[in-house]
C-alpha cells in the first residue's frame, strides 16, 4: 500500500495533485504536490506533531522531501505545497514505481502535458 504522510503514522487522505516534469536527457526531474485542505493542516492535528517533511511510503520503503510549503488565504491554511526532486535515473525509477502503486490505491490517472 502506497501512502503519503507529513507525520511518521497518519496517512494523508487527501489526494494531491501532482507536476511532473523531466530534464531533456531523462536523468533529472521535479514532483510537485500541491494538496487542498489536507488533513494535516486541520485544528485537531496541531496536537499529533510537527511537520518535518513529506514522506513517501511504499512496499519498498520511504521517498522523502523537507521542501514542504503551506499556503495560507486570510491568515488561514489553506494548502500545502511540497517539491520532491529527483536526482539521477534510479530515483526516477524508484518515483515512477511509488507513483504507480498509490495511483492504482487511489483511482489516479496520468496525463499528459
Amino acid at each position: 500500500m502506497a501512502n503519503i504522510q507529513f507525520i511518521d503514522g497518519i496517512n494523508e487522505t487527501v489526494i494531491p495533485s501532482i507536476k511532473l516534469t523531466r530534464s531533456r536527457d531523462g536523468s533529472t526531474g521535479t514532483a510537485t504536490f500541491r494538496f487542498k485542505n489536507p488533513d494535516i493542516i486541520q485544528p485537531k492535528m496541531q496536537e499529533k506533531g510537527d511537520i518535518k517533511g513529506m514522506s513517501l511510503k511504499d512496499e519498498e520503503g520511504e521517498l522523502m522531501t523537507t521542501d514542504v510549503n503551506a499556503k495560507f488565504v486570510n491568515g488561514k491554511p489553506k494548502g500545502i505545497e511540497c517539491t520532491y526532486i529527483i536526482k539521477n535515473p534510479s530515483e526516477w525509477d524508484r518515483f515512477m514505481r511509488f507513483m504507480e502503486r498509490y495511483a492504482n490505491n487511489n483511482n489516479l490517472s496520468f496525463t499528459k502535458a
